[in-house]
């Protein structure tokens, strides 16, 4: 005897004519989400942060003023200075926010913890406008010495690009660029620890094809999903992001791109969830939600703190 034919079994879903009822399954899970590599807390220090609470407060830095070495002389006295500790305001005048609503239907439907999950995205997104501006302002504020095509505090003989004339990155010369970032900063005396440079996507690109054969070997044991570590070359850390400041030359009519380099202790960074609130929705059901974020950050050691103006050969 012939078996069940297979339509007596399952529906035809093939057919748009079908009148068996189809029930919509929500799944529990949601598709990963890429996000831009973030490196504003990798490069910059959190050490003067302190208690912000609101846009508009002020962090005060001291420095360390230099004390002068004099000849000594038997008989010939003494003189004695006053030191004076300037001092560096560090104003917290930046402010982000995000808001949104999430419905009961909604919430019911997905069956999933929604507002959990958004909440999370909007941290995410908040790094990244975040990363965008500290990438896009603070090359601005290198040390004369550490930009332009003579850099370099004692030869002048470093040329890190100026507008009109960006310096040519390919894969045959990018190791020496980078060496020269590290022969600038070594004329300002910086430290060998926590140098740090953040190169672009292509740069990277022309890091891996260079000489150095596996640049992926540098990389360590973390995650580079977030924070965009690639590793270290010349006594840098290598960071990679999409975030770096990019502009046509108004010269050349090409795109450049404002790579930063330099040392943790130049870039100070402070900043502070001030709000992060869940309301009820008063025009539907559901929850508002919706967060502040006040920040500001500054170069407070320019001569620790380079800018390199590249293109893509």
């Amino acid at each position: 005897m012939a078996g069940p034919t297979r339509g007596a079994q399952h529906p035809d879903y093939s057919s748009s004519s079908s009148s068996g009822f189809i029930p919509e399954v929500w799944s529990g899970k949601m598709i990963e989400k890429l996000y831009q590599r973030t490196v504003f807390a990798e490069i910059s220090n959190t050490d003067y942060e302190g208690e912000i609470k609101n846009q508009g407060d002020t962090v005060q830095i001291r420095t360390t003023p230099s004390i002068t070495i004099n000849d000594y002389e038997i008989g010939g006295g003494l003189n004695y200075e006053k030191p004076t500790s300037d001092k560096v305001e560090l104003q917290i005048d930046r402010a982000k926010y995000f808001a949104f609503e999430v419905n009961d239907v909604d919430a019911y439907q997905a069956d999933i913890q929604l507002m959990d999950n958004w909440s999370d995205d909007a941290g995410q997104q908040m790094k990244i406008a975040i990363d965008k501006v500290i990438l896009g302002e603070s090359y601005a504020d290198a040390a004369a010495e550490n930009a332009g095509a003579t850099a370099g505090a004692e030869s002048g003989g470093y040329n890190m690009g100026e507008a009109g004339a960006p310096v040519a990155v390919d894969k045959t010369n990018i190791l020496d660029v980078i060496v020269d970032c590290g022969s600038v900063l070594d004329e300002q005396n910086v430290p060998d620890e926590n140098r740090y440079i953040v190169l672009p996507a292509w740069a990277n690109g022309m890091l891996k094809k260079s000489d150095l054969r596996d640049a992926s070997a540098m990389g360590d044991d973390t995650s580079v999903y977030r924070n965009g570590k690639v590793g270290m070359l010349d006594r840098f850390m290598v960071y990679v992001s999409n975030n770096a400041s990019k502009v046509v030359d108004g010269t050349t009519g090409r795109q450049a791109t404002n790579i930063i380099f330099g040392h943790k202790k130049a870039l100070t960074f402070a900043s502070q969830m001030t709000k992060m609130e869940n309301l009820a929705n008063p025009s539907d059901f559901g929850e508002l939600v919706r967060g502040l974020n006040v920040f500001g950050f500054d170069v407070i050691d320019p001569d620790a703190f380079g800018h390199l103006y590249a293109e893509k050969a």
